[in-house]
């Protein structure tokens, strides 16, 4: 799977399809070229960006999401492939269909495979893991204790040392940084989701009318951590301390989406990995697999 994440949020610029190539033409009249073969995500955020039809059309064919931001540079929209899978149709039914246990064990791997990552987030950055690791191991099917949160409630504070943290406001930069990572591995997600012929509306636990990407929250939650790392680790470096969603913010953000890692002994991009999870789930929804395989990527064996 490609892993090439472009955005345009510096320059007016018109995107449009060229001889089968995604061109970017600037206002200083200069060109870019590129292949949607090297494409996973196209997002746009300066407000003088427009796209032809026929790019857009294009993007969907070669299954490239599309993620459009608003003026402060955070993903509000997203536009997928309406047909990436030969048995798509078959898999929805299915995938509707599957029962509540099976949902409800889909879960469990998921939150148990997050709440470890946080440990090991927080063991990477600070040497101790605060007891995540052991949390995760009181995952039940559906956590139906809510271990999700009472891990986040040891794991925000920890992750940037400030016990006056808080996820939910809106004035603190550093949330911006996380909320814009979170919307481009949403839309990996999502990506990946479509590509193994599911449908990204249809959650195992995330349920909301008004949620078109339940799915793809579900599966996004054990790599939101990776956001984590990075944005700390950006933090640290900027001096003076100014936590702006700039270019340079940006592009430390993306490097945690586009890097490689070790899975099982294997260097693979987060893509890939993020494909291979979304096989296993439709193989377990909709294919009678007995279990659901989430793989997860060793932070601390990253290949830059």
């Amino acid at each position: 799977m490609t892993n090439r994440i472009l955005d345009f949020g510096e320059m007016a610029a018109h995107l449009k399809l060229d001889n089968g190539r995604l061109c970017a033409e600037f206002a200083d009249e200069t060109r870019d070229y590129f292949a949607f073969s090297d494409l996973a995500v196209v997002v746009t955020s300066h407000r003088q960006v427009t796209l032809s039809q026929s790019l857009i059309a294009a993007l969907g064919r070669a299954n490239v999401a599309l993620v459009c931001s608003d003026e402060k540079h955070l993903p509000v929209s997203m536009l997928l492939p309406v047909e990436s899978h030969s048995t798509q149709a078959e898999r929805f039914s299915l995938q509707v269909a599957a029962s509540e246990p099976s949902r409800k064990r889909v879960w469990q791997r998921i939150i148990r495979a997050k709440v470890e990552m946080q440990g090991r987030i927080l063991k990477q950055l600070h040497g101790d893991d605060s007891g995540l690791c052991g949390l995760a191991a009181q995952v039940r099917s559906g956590d139906p204790s809510n271990v999700e949160s009472t891990a986040a409630q040891r794991y925000w504070p920890r992750l940037f040392q400030d016990t006056e943290y808080r996820r939910g406001n809106d004035e603190d930069a550093r949330n911006h940084l996380l909320n814009y990572g979170y919307g481009i591995l949403r839309a990996t997600t999502a990506r990946a989701i479509c590509g193994a012929g599911l449908h990204p509306t249809f959650g195992v636990h995330h349920r909301n009318r008004y949620n078109a990407f339940a799915l793809a929250d579900d599966m996004m939650e054990p790599f939101r951590p990776l956001v984590d790392l990075r944005v700390v680790e950006y933090l640290k470096s900027i001096h003076p301390f100014a936590p702006e969603l700039n270019k340079t913010a940006k592009l430390a953000i993306l490097s945690a989406l586009i890097r490689r890692y070790l899975v099982e002994g294997e260097s693979r991009t987060l893509f890939d990995i993020q494909a291979r999870n979304a096989s296993s789930l439709a193989a377990c929804l909709c294919g009678g697999a007995a279990e659901f395989h989430f793989a997860r990527p060793d932070v601390q064996d990253a290949v830059e």
